[in-house]
């Protein structure tokens, strides 16, 4: 994570909140209380629609008949007020400091979001980004090991790797000769296919895959 966290203070205006983001070249940051405790998150997102700048959506008569005061309302306070407690978003997912990464990126992706705040006893000590997930997947790119691996061990985890997989139930021969994995058997699908070569080739020692796997018409398949 990025622990170096660009804040803006709850009591900041949208005008400092905007440049705050330009001059640290960030699309969001965390809002900050004067005891250092998160109370929200504001976003390019949250001062794009301003009347200073003419964006502000019209609705049509139709659209303002079947939305609600109550909508209209807090609408009109996120795009017209001047402080940035009117227009942060504070329904905001975090994760601990201890988060397993795996979990993170789980929140990232069932929440649609670019960025994460990491809290610890209630105040920022972090920010995770996509980019940060990205370094961490570099961080850990397999090289090939130093003493490569006899072609019956290779075979061995092989198997055992496609064992763990339904789509690979029916691959009948694996051929094992100097790292290169050659494969026979049938799948019931072209993505199964792909799925079975990935699937070899993370194996550790595999230095190339030969996929002879057939693909079964959907009329065999289903006749089975």
């Amino acid at each position: 994570m990025t622990r170096s966290v660009v804040t803006v203070p709850a009591d900041a205006t949208v005008y400092a909140a905007a440049d705050i983001l330009l001059g640290s070249r960030i699309s969001a940051a965390p809002v900050i209380d004067a005891d250092g405790r998160m109370v929200g998150i504001v976003s390019e997102a949250d001062l794009m629609n301003r009347p200073e700048t003419g964006t502000v959506p019209t609705r049509t008569w139709l659209q303002r008949l079947l939305t609600s005061d109550a909508r209209l309302a807090r609408d009109y306070v996120r795009s017209h007020s001047h402080h940035v407690a009117d227009v942060m978003t504070r329904k905001v997912v975090t994760a601990e400091e201890r988060t397993p990464l795996h979990d993170v990126a789980l929140l990232m992706q069932r929440h649609g979001l670019k960025r994460l705040p990491v809290m610890r006893d209630g105040k920022v000590v972090g920010i995770v980004s996509r980019a940060n997930l990205l370094q961490g997947l570099l961080a850990r790119e397999p090289f090939p090991a130093d003493a490569p691996l006899g072609d019956d061990r290779i075979r061995d985890k092989v198997y055992k790797e496609l064992a763990r997989h339904s789509w690979a139930a029916d691959i009948t021969n694996i051929v094992v000769d100097s790292g290169t994995v050659s494969l026979w058997g049938h799948v019931n699908s072209a993505p199964a296919k792909e799925a079975v070569r990935i699937a070899v080739e993370c194996v550790s020692g595999v230095r190339r895959v030969v996929n002879n796997v057939v693909v079964m018409p959907r009329e065999i398949n289903d006749g089975l």
